[in-house]
Parts: C-alpha cells; sequence; structure tokens
C-alpha cells in the first residue's frame, strides 16, 4: 500500500466561507467600477480613465464575449472606448501646427 503523500484532507477541510475567488473584486463591481471611470472620463483625464474603464468592463465581462454580459460591463467597455477615442482627437487637434499660437 502507498502513503498518501502529504495529501491531508481530513486534517484540514475547505471551509465553506473561503470559496470564493480570493483574487480580487467580483464581476459586478468591476463593471460599477468601470461605468464611474468611463463616466467621469468625459470630464477629467479621459485619455487615463477610459483606458481603465475598458479594462474594468472587459474583465467584468470574463475575458470573453461569449456568454451573458453584465450591463454595467458593457457600459464601461463601450464608454471607455468613446472616451479614449474623443481624448485621442482632442490631443491630436491641441497638437496640430498653429495651435493659435502666433
Amino acid at each position: 500500500m502507498m502513503a498518501s503523500f502529504g495529501q491531508g484532507t481530513r486534517r484540514h477541510p475547505r471551509t465553506s466561507g473561503r470559496t470564493w475567488s480570493r483574487s480580487g473584486p467580483d464581476r459586478a463591481t468591476l463593471g460599477i467600477i468601470g461605468a464611474i471611470c468611463a463616466v467621469a472620463g468625459f470630464f477629467v483625464l479621459g485619455i487615463v480613465l477610459g483606458p481603465v474603464a475598458m479594462v474594468c468592463g472587459w474583465l467584468a465581462m470574463g475575458r470573453s464575449w461569449a456568454g451573458s454580459r453584465s450591463v454595467p460591463a458593457l457600459i464601461a467597455l463601450v464608454l471607455g472606448a468613446i472616451d479614449t477615442l474623443l481624448a485621442l482627437i482632442w490631443l491630436a487637434g491641441a497638437g496640430a501646427m498653429g495651435n493659435g499660437m502666433f
């Protein structure tokens, strides 16, 4: 007979209170954070908050287009993309020649 080689499930069973993922916030929270960042990005720091909203939305969707999508995650992803695009257009326009100087 072989020994169990240290797999002592009898001594330390997994408790029911620690069954969730401990790697970070859950998907619903990420979707709400992303939606808030996306809306705030229209007013301040769109070049920063837009990509943050897109990442939060993508992670809240489970890094996949398949399956059920939560509404805040989809809002965060779409508005974050619009935020980023508008911020890039604004930066390109601000950096153009003649920018009102001279």
